[in-house]
């Protein structure tokens, strides 16, 4: 499968240099689809070049900017890509660079492999579970890696919180009043409780890299979303665990809308 997910961080990364284009462009077109988000042309754009590096491989497609195929079909599908040509549009609007490419494989329900780009910041995350290894490796201004990839100088590792502080990362875009009232509940138990606010799913890369100890989502998400987030934290031994159900979410779900949902380290959940 090597072969497989070497092809998936390609696309990733070529995607997200065609997103970076666009992004340095003086004027921005933003449409607004049917759930009333934004969509641009780098979604766009994105989401035909994944697509066409990933249909070289015998898997089918699951993508936040495909037309969705009916569960009766999808059930059927023991392995599938699922992936969010440019997660975090909001930011991509805003210029603030939080905006990443996921793209995951999924077996079974489980995420198997996930990359996540970060084209501004060239910060290149990807994780196997089943290796129990996660990378985290910066390229160069064109995008590449002259050292390669898969090396252990690359691998990332998670962090416990300390007796009396803890760190907590929250979305930039999306902050209510359940994640507001989840950190109150923090401060009963952590003197010092900080708060990061990062935008798309660069959330999942900072706990997986031991920046951040929990991610409470409790804003709407989608498959897309998370997936290849999901499988960079189990990799590292991370639980992403839905509220609901108290179990490692699953994907290719008839409903591609996910739970609230919470990634920690050896964390009950309350």
């Amino acid at each position: 499968m090597t072969k497989v997910y070497k092809l998936a961080i390609k696309a990733a990364i070529e995607a997200g240099q065609e997103i970076l284009r666009i992004y340095e462009l003086p004027n921005l077109e933003i449409e607004t689809k049917e759930d009333k988000s934004p969509l641009t042309l780098a979604d766009k754009v994105s989401n035909e070049i994944i697509n066409n590096f990933l249909k070289k491989t015998e898997f089918p497609i699951i993508s936040e900017e495909n037309e969705q195929l009916d569960y009766d079909i999808r059930k059927e599908w023991e392995t599938a890509w699922i992936i969010d040509p440019l997660d975090g549009t909001k930011e991509f609007i805003k210029k603030n660079g939080e905006f990443t490419v996921n793209i995951a494989l999924c077996s079974n329900g489980r995420p198997i492999f996930g990359v996540i780009y970060a084209p501004v910041s060239r910060e290149l995350y990807y994780g196997i579970p089943a290796d129990k290894k996660s990378y985290k490796t910066i390229l160069d201004d064109s995008h590449k890696s002259k050292r390669g990839l898969f090396l252990d100088s690359d691998l990332i590792f998670p962090s416990k919180p300390a007796k009396d502080v803890i760190s907590v990362v929250c979305s930039r875009s999306h902050m209510n009043q359940e994640t507001s009232i989840f950190i109150k509940e923090l401060r009963k138990e952590y003197p010092k409780v900080e708060i990061v606010s990062k935008g798309s799913s660069l959330k999942f890369c900072m706990v997986a890299e031991g920046v951040a100890h929990l991610y409470p989502r409790f804003a709407p998400t989608m498959e897309w979303d998370t997936a290849a987030g999901q499988a960079i934290c189990s990799a590292v031994g991370l639980n992403v665990v839905s509220m609901k159900s108290n179990k490692e979410m699953n994907y290719n779900k008839r409903n591609f809308e996910n739970h609230p949902f919470l990634v920690h380290i050896n964390r009950e959940i309350n």
